[in-house]
């Protein structure tokens, strides 16, 4: 009795391979048996019918369904929808730059702004806050921040940056040493580097040499090392107030003995001058 010997699949990249078939007393499994073969190795189907004993026909190609796995990624936070955020922001910022600088008119006016919506915009909120920014409009900056302190909302380190810098801008200082005792005692180990250098800028800049100094101890104790311009305001503070060994010896262990340039659009590293 004769036996179907082998059937050839062609893949989309016109390369076989063989599968050899059944005996004939099992003939009626050969289609099953190829297309459960193509949908394992990702080959083209061919459709298979089983005419009579011995003869297979392979009437027509037809390509299999493949479902590939989804390249969504699954966090283990919930994602915020960022649709329509840039709009959002720029009509908060039209609605608060019309108001006249009073507190009550507006948190009404931000408190409606969010009334409508099923949960707090904090991505337009937060681009609201970068768009004043660029647009150096201080006061504003102070309005929105302390609302959304008030509301317990969007309060990243961001935030509280653009907070301080819109303070220091508006020679707000007790306000701004208020936002960062408040921050240091909330934060006191996740303080980025970025918020200790702003608030030593801030008390360079109103003159405040001992202030600095609180703020440089609270950096060391946390085992956060300052950059280059926050070295140079600490050695400058130490400076003022007589210290000149502590001065130097701030130097020697903070300031980079390298630093870099760009000189022809390349960046080049250069040996910096000790003072």
């Amino acid at each position: 009795m004769a036996q179907v010997q082998s059937i050839r699949l062609f893949s989309k990249f016109d390369h076989g391979f063989i599968i050899n078939s059944l005996p004939l007393n099992q003939r009626q499994e050969v289609p099953m048996q190829l297309q459960q073969s193509c949908t394992r190795t990702h080959w083209t189907a061919l459709t298979v019918q089983v005419l009579s004993v011995g003869t297979v026909q392979c009437q027509s190609i037809q390509k299999l369904k493949i479902v590939k796995a989804s390249k969504k990624e699954h966090h283990l936070w919930v994602r915020r929808d960022s649709a329509g955020s840039g709009q959002k922001a720029l009509n908060l910022v039209r609605i608060v730059s019309k108001l006249p600088s009073e507190k009550e008119v507006i948190y009404a006016a931000l408190d409606k702004w969010v009334a409508w919506e099923t949960e707090f915009p904090v991505i337009a909120a937060a681009k609201a806050l970068e768009i004043l920014r660029k647009r150096n409009n201080w006061l504003r900056i102070i309005q929105v921040g302390k609302w959304l302190l008030s509301r317990g909302q969007v309060l990243t380190m961001g935030t509280y940056d653009s907070l301080l810098l819109a303070l220091d801008m508006s020679a707000r200082l007790d306000e701004a040493e208020t936002i960062w005792s408040m921050v240091l005692q909330k934060h006191t180990r996740s303080v980025p580097k970025r918020l200790f250098s702003r608030m030593i800028a801030i008390f360079h800049h109103h003159h405040l040499p001992e202030k600095i100094l609180e703020v440089f101890a609270d950096m060391e104790e946390l085992g956060v090392r300052p950059d280059a311009d926050t070295v140079r305001r600490v050695a400058d503070a130490f400076g003022n107030l007589g210290q000149k060994d502590k001065q130097n010896l701030v130097l020697k262990k903070y300031q980079n003995k390298w630093k870099y340039l760009y000189f022809k659009g390349e960046r080049v590293r250069v040996r910096a001058m000790e003072e």
